[in-house]
């Protein structure tokens, strides 16, 4: 309880909605125990065995400082396999289908039961405010784009923004998104289903090109022994986008996958840009948001690179 008092207080000094992660696992010093929050509701995954035998104490914990009106247990996460864990997700008292959620003065609409994840990513908030201030002006490609995240925050700058991404359920999310969030300013959008991999290369071969990019997959890299493929996937990725880049174009390159080392996500995106013959000026490298804080002595906690680079032409 004192931990999770400590998390929660954390949280409020920083934030002035109640839209973040709320405890994450070893970074707040609860192995085992994510819990991500929107507002009344609790979205929880729990990966240990030993978090699990301990589940009615968590949750009068948090009964008696959140009084949440509803949570979901998210458990259809591979590793709960290993823990000999159900992964049958578990809902306790009504949670709703979808929920609105505030970031960044927009406002989203998200799936719950059967989102992504815990249904949002609050880790790259930080990333998204970025990657809308160096939108103005550009039209701007959202590649495996869920529910809009990056695409409607440069929305409010961009010319235009194409969304792609292989789930139609999530382009509907991000559309809905894009509209609520328009307002008043004429900005054009297309909505892309397909698997990106195909489709950038598609979208090459038609001519159209972007003055920004945001790539941002699933892990490419779940275990160790995945690295070398993951890395060559990384690679493959980073190239489809660069080549579709207008000249001065930025890319916007993530990776959520903690065995793959930040160098080595740059080294990648050197690699591409030599290809096109490009040098690339880093802007910033972004990491996981301040809600996703990490242990000092436990490299795991640190998992998400977001690497802003601008290619230059070897002309210029």
């Amino acid at each position: 309880k004192k931990r999770l008092e400590q998390a929660i207080a954390l949280r409020k000094s920083l934030f002035s909605t109640p839209f973040y992660r709320l405890c994450h696992a070893e970074g707040d010093l609860l192995p085992g125990v994510v819990i991500d929050r929107y507002d009344s509701h609790l979205t929880i995954q729990i990966s240990t065995q030993a978090t699990e035998q301990r589940k009615d104490s968590l949750l009068s914990c948090l009964d008696q400082l959140l009084h949440p009106t509803s949570i979901l247990f998210a458990n259809d996460i591979p590793i709960r396999s290993l823990e000999q864990l159900s992964l049958t997700q578990e809902c306790l008292k009504d949670v709703p289908e979808e929920i609105a959620l505030q970031e960044n003065g927009l406002t989203f609409t998200v799936p719950l039961l059967d989102g992504q994840k815990t249904g949002w990513f609050y880790d790259q908030r930080r990333n998204r405010m970025l990657a809308s201030r160096l939108a103005k002006g550009r039209s701007m490609l959202d590649a495996f784009c869920y529910a809009g995240g990056f695409g409607v925050h440069c929305a409010a700058y961009a010319k235009q923004i194409t969304f792609l991404d292989s789930s139609k359920r999530a382009l509907l999310y991000a559309e809905r998104n894009f509209a609520t969030n328009r307002k008043s300013r004429e900005v054009q959008a297309t909505f892309l289903l397909g698997d990106a991999f195909t489709e950038l290369h598609r979208i090459y071969q038609s001519g159209k090109r972007f003055g920004l990019i945001s790539i941002d997959p699933p892990a490419l890299i779940k275990r160790r022994k995945d690295t070398p493929q993951g890395i060559a996937a990384y690679r493959k990725l980073n190239h489809l986008a660069i080549r579709l880049l207008e000249p001065d174009g930025i890319l916007v390159s993530s990776s959520c996958s903690f065995h793959l080392e930040p160098e080595t996500l740059t080294s990648a995106i050197l690699r591409a840009a030599q290809k096109q013959k490009c040098v690339v000026q880093i802007l910033a490298m972004g990491s996981q948001d301040i809600d996703h804080p990490k242990l000092l002595g436990m490299p795991e906690t640190s998992y998400l690179k977001c690497c802003f680079a601008r290619m230059l032409s070897k002309e210029s």
